[in-house]
């Protein structure tokens, strides 16, 4: 990668030292001193100390001015809400370019409930045979696969066949849009759709429910992984960990899998795409659960993700809490069920939601310290981190990344002009970040194109560069849990992918 050793960057810092005495203290502005500051602010950020080669320079002015003009027409996309950005970005070549980019072939931080685009449930899925439908109360649905007509559920219509319903609407292009607009927070009017926090989190929190009765009958979950593998892989992503919860899988006749039936299908489909694909590294499970559990269920969660990681070591790599950190409980009231695995002598790395929030100073804008303590291996988010310099400097020097998820954070009114993203500060500052989509069919947002588009030109602006993006695509290798070897490989043929890339795109 062509990185600086400590020793020279030390020399460095010293010499801006001398000279910024030299200069800047005395009152009398010497252009060399402003020189080397502004080379040192270049060098500390996210891709300041790539080495590019000739081609890989070529590409990254090309890309600059690319960059300019965005900037410089009528709308520039990241300063927009991603709802109505999303057809302008499509006709950006700067994301034509990043959709051939090889992303450092992996996506760390996506839930598995919404992995797949919506468009392949509704008319894929809903289309199959003995599939059920219910209207709830809330003006939303369910799902359910059955022989026969199911049980009536509290608050819910009675069930009734999908092919039933579709033959009495004759033409049933409308009603599949409205499963859509149920499988997804897509609006053409976000803001008004969704005023405040509350309301988008109380809208996203349906869609999985709605989505659930699908995704959890037994064949249709096999399918829904190897699609959401297949559209990662056409978007030029080879690796990914998933994080889920586990769904109780279902069958026709009513019968129900464990959750180690679903760990067993993640191995066997994961196995059976990379046999189909070589090129593609495996699929990989961080175990979730709840926030809004009590202390004896998360308890309960980590010893199972305990278990599940010794039965299951080549697809389950950790645990993680989600759910909206806000009205959640800390990870400090979690204490006696984190702290299991090393009171046990178990091995189980964490990877924590944390810092996803704009509140300061709450009881849940802890979790950032919090998550360190308990030693995560990455942090989901980390919003919030600019604010915690203790917290900052702690990740920094334990090389714990950011997961930066920049469509979600403004899809769920973190911020609204990705410009004023913190993490362009962590960006400036070269902190550990890896880049990902979160919820991508929620958002439609398909894949990892789409948050690398927004990282690279809105929350790094014109310093972002092609060292940048490819600081970026090495660190989603470097901060996986792939073991030393596997990373090794993966980057090896990672570079020989990146190296075609360039060649073709200069």
């Amino acid at each position: 990668m062509g990185l600086l050793s400590s020793v020279s960057c030390w020399t460095a810092t010293i010499s801006v030292l001398v000279l910024c005495w030299a200069g800047v203290c005395l009152g009398v502005p010497d252009p060399s001193v402003r020189d080397h500051l502004m080379q040192e602010e270049v060098f500390r950020q996210v891709g300041g100390r790539v080495l590019l080669t000739e081609p890989e320079r070529r590409l990254s002015e090309r890309l600059c001015e690319l960059k300019k003009q965005e900037m410089a027409g009528p709308q520039f996309p990241p300063a927009m809400h991603f709802f109505k950005a999303r057809p302008f970005i499509r006709r950006s070549p700067i994301f034509n370019l990043l959709q051939k980019m090889p992303k450092g072939r992996a996506a760390l931080h996506i839930h598995a409930a919404s992995l797949v685009d919506v468009d392949w449930l509704v008319k894929n899925v809903t289309y199959r045979p003995h599939c059920y439908v219910c209207f709830t109360q809330d003006k939303s649905v369910r799902f359910r696969f059955s022989t026969q007509q199911p049980l009536c559920q509290p608050q819910c219509s009675p069930w009734i066949l999908l092919e039933t319903l579709r033959r009495k609407m004759g033409n049933a292009t409308d009603f599949d849009h409205s499963l859509v607009q149920n499988f997804t927070l897509f609006t053409s009017d976000p803001e008004a759709a969704y005023p405040s926090q509350e309301v988008v989190w109380n809208k996203f929190e349906k869609t999985f429910s709605a989505i659930s009765g699908l995704v959890r009958h037994a064949p249709v979950f096999k399918d829904y992984l190897y699609e959401g593998l297949m559209q990662l892989y056409m978007d030029n992503v080879m690796y990914v960990e998933l994080r889920t919860e586990l769904p109780e899988t279902y069958e026709l006749d009513g019968g129900t899998h464990s959750k180690s039936w679903c760990l067993q299908t993640y191995q066997e489909v994961n196995q059976k795409f990379a046999a189909q694909h070589p090129d593609f590294l495996g699929a990989r499970v961080i175990f979730t659960v709840h926030r809004n559990r009590s202390p004896s269920q998360v308890k309960e969660a980590v010893q199972n993700a305990i278990s599940f990681r010794k039965q299951f070591p080549e697809v389950m790599v950790g645990f993680d809490l989600v759910g909206h950190e806000d009205t959640g409980k800390p990870l400090w009231y979690f204490k006696e069920a984190l702290s299991l695995p090393m009171n046990m002598g178990a091995t189980l790395p964490y990877f924590f939601h944390a810092g996803e929030t704009d509140w300061e100073g709450t009881e849940v804008d802890g979790n950032l310290l919090d998550a360190l303590l308990f030693n995560t291996s990455r942090i989901g988010h980390g919003f919030a981190l600019p604010h915690h310099p203790v917290a900052k400097e702690l990740s920094r020097k334990m090389g714990v990344p950011i997961e930066l998820c920049p469509i979600s954070n403004q899809v769920l009114k973190l911020v609204s002009d990705l410009r004023n993203h913190p993490a362009a500060v962590l960006m400036s500052e070269g902190h550990p970040l890896v880049v990902s989509s979160d919820d991508p069919s929620m958002f439609g947002s398909t894949g990892l194109s789409y948050d690398f588009y927004e990282a690279f030109v809105g929350i790094g602006g014109m310093k972002s560069h092609l060292g940048t993006l490819k600081e970026l695509a090495i660190n989603s290798l470097r901060y996986s849990s792939l073991s030393p070897q596997q990373k090794e490989e993966a980057l090896a043929l990672w570079q020989k992918k990146w190296d075609k890339f360039v060649c073709e795109n200069l």
